[in-house]
């Protein structure tokens, strides 16, 4: 895209429930603001880089199913644009208003009489229905057919996958920590190394990573969270890019990459180059309460037909032997009756036949009775890699991310994926200043001062240190967060992002930002659970403002309607009238009651009669 100057707002920007978005606005425009909700700030064009890391990945939808017909359903959420190609260059495009049924037919797709294009692109929220299912999805969708079956891509920001995957993947025993090292090896596996997919770069099942379109929903929170913290991280090893796996529980031991996946596999190539950060290693988290162990009973007639089903042994075999063990004491290969196959195979071919709870792992002992073939082993999973269950141990036992990832990946680093740099920390006075930019250091002082100046004003201090990440770049800010080029920075929770701090320094905007933005967090650690959102954005505008809005001035907006003008503004005007009046408002509580009553009330909740217009 050719760099322009232009600065464009869009009409409608939707941002995730708790994220207080600030942009560098025209100074002085509402009550003296310094700063305003959805004003244009100039992209630092110069500071794109040319090994600008994919911000999307196309992830394959319902890999699983084999589906033949589809329904698509535009939504009440805004205009969905079909885009049909009958050849790769010879596409048109047309609005769909009404719900419109695709069949697969052979290798293009059927919509209708005579019109059979090849593959069809829809853009904007779409409801998909097929197999009894039906999912919404706000997300670029592109459909084509193989064999009369659909192939299904979706187009996810990157960080917007990895905060999916990690909500699908992860579990109660997870907290923040083992969750960030989570992201982070997600992010890896999904930038690091090829899928074997051709219409798409991962899919959606566990032979890639597990991503549930819908559910998943009491995860999300913290999934998100976990993303957002290490946003753009992957790992790396001496300056290259690392492979990464993970698996549920390793029993007491990792595995190698060759253990898992010996040349022996079919479907699947084991590494060729050395991986040293993947070694087979103990670790004693995972089995710090006990170790996982497991049995199952198997007979000869369910193998034959599961390992048949997938082209492994013919029928007519009648033994197992364990061939060769790997270092970690897991089943590397096997002998079924005449033939040699991998355990990894053998594991699958059973999972995918009987279910994933009969062989959990390569690490067992098998024997025979009569017709029945015993297995005992322990762990789940393939086992190289990150140990969900060690991680979360030690992250109960206040483990860092980052010495997570030193127990699993020994010697590699989490870094940001686009400059190859690791992220430093700089402390000060209840703040800790993440970036990749030496020369932030210099900003230290100001960053201190603004967390000062909006203690001062609020008379709030933090519980804990607050984390501000300032991003090398305008492009890499956007693409990790999800933030629009012309947002400067936004909170959640006590976690602030920002576009580069030079950039905003040359713009003399960063103490007035940085000062925005902590009273955000400050106020946002203090609120009660059910304090409305007018009083808690009414309170930062005040504080932010220069000047006191004129006591006589008359607000444009009842107090009723407030929180819903917050959170769903149409439009630029309409956000900044919404702030306007929850400045107003909250002003007025703060003049007739004074800061400490207001601040009692923002912790505990305001009494009933407030809600009257406080003039």
């Amino acid at each position: 895209m050719k760099p322009t100057n232009k600065l464009r707002v869009p009409a409608v920007l939707v941002l995730r429930p708790g994220r207080r978005v600030c942009t560098a606005a025209g100074l002085g425009k509402i009550l003296g603001h310094i700063l305003l909700c959805f004003a244009a700030i100039a992209p630092a064009w110069g500071q794109f880089s040319p090994n600008r890391a994919s911000a999307t990945l196309r992830v394959g939808l319902w890999t699983l199913w084999h589906d033949k017909s589809l329904t698509l359903s535009p939504t009440t959420d805004g205009a969905v644009t079909l885009r049909t190609c009958a050849q790769t260059n010879k596409c048109t495009s047309a609005a769909l208003a009404q719900q419109t049924q695709i069949r697969a037919s052979a290798n293009h797709l059927a919509l209708g009489k005579d019109n059979n294009p090849q593959s069809i692109e829809i853009i904007g929220p779409i409801t998909l229905t097929a197999h009894g299912e039906s999912l919404t999805l706000h997300n670029p969708v592109s459909i084509s057919a193989r064999n009369g079956e659909f192939i299904l891509a979706v187009t996810l920001p990157v960080e917007t996958y990895v905060e999916r995957v990690v909500a699908s993947e992860s579990g109660p025993a997870d907290s923040q920590e083992s969750l960030k090292a989570l992201a982070i090896v997600v992010r890896s596996f999904a930038l690091h190394q090829p899928h074997g997919h051709a219409d798409y770069d991962l899919c959606d099942s566990t032979h890639c990573q597990l991503l549930h379109w819908s559910g998943a929903s009491s995860r999300r929170a913290a999934a998100h969270a976990a993303a957002l913290a290490t946003a753009g991280e992957t790992l790396w090893f001496h300056g290259q890019r690392a492979a990464a796996w993970f698996h549920q529980n390793c029993g007491g031991r990792t595995a190698s990459p060759s253990e898992a996946w010996p040349s022996t596999a079919k479907g699947r190539e084991s590494p060729r180059a050395p991986m040293p950060w993947l070694a087979s290693r103990i670790d004693p988290y995972c089995t710090a309460n006990g170790a996982r162990e497991w049995s199952t009973s198997l007979s000869l007639t369910d193998l034959t037909a599961a390992l048949a089903t997938a082209g492994l042994a013919r029928p007519g075999w009648k033994s197992i032997t364990i061939t060769h063990r790997g270092e970690s004491g897991r089943a590397v290969t096997l002998q079924i009756g005449p033939t040699e196959i991998s355990a990894e195979d053998f594991r699958l071919a059973v999972g995918r036949s009987m279910g994933w709870n009969k062989i959990l792992s390569n690490w067992f002992e098998v024997s025979t009775q009569g017709d029945q073939f015993l297995f005992h082993g322990r762990g789940s999973g393939h086992g190289v890699g990150l140990c969900q269950a060690g991680a979360a141990a030690m992250s109960a036992l206040g483990r860092s991310s980052s010495q997570i990832l030193a127990q699993y990946f020994p010697g590699a680093i989490a870094t940001d994926e686009a400059t190859g740099q690791p992220w430093q920390t700089l402390s000060g006075q209840n703040i800790k200043l993440q970036t990749l930019n030496p020369i932030d250091t210099a900003y230290l002082s100001q960053v201190s001062q603004a967390l000062a100046e909006a203690e001062s004003k609020s008379g709030l201090q933090p519980t804990d240190p607050i984390t501000i990440r300032a991003f090398h770049s305008t492009p890499a800010f956007r693409d990790a967060t999800l933030a629009p080029g012309w947002v400067a920075a936004f909170t959640e929770g006590n976690w602030i992002a920002t576009q580069p701090l030079s950039t905003l320094a040359s713009r003399k905007l960063l103490d007035s930002i940085l000062r925005h933005e902590f009273l955000h967090a400050l106020v946002e650690s203090q609120a009660a659970a059910g304090t409305p959102l007018w009083l808690r954005e009414g309170l930062v505008e005040a504080w932010s403002t220069t000047a006191n809005p004129p006591k006589s001035s008359i607000p444009p907006m009842k107090l009723d309607q407030l929180d819903h003008a917050l959170a769903h503004a149409a439009s630029e005007a309409q956000s900044q009238a919404a702030h306007h009046t929850a400045a107003w408002y909250a002003q007025r509580l703060l003049d007739r009651y004074g800061r400490t009553q207001v601040l009692t009330w923002l912790r505990s909740g305001l009494p009933p009669n407030i809600l009257a217009d406080p003039r």
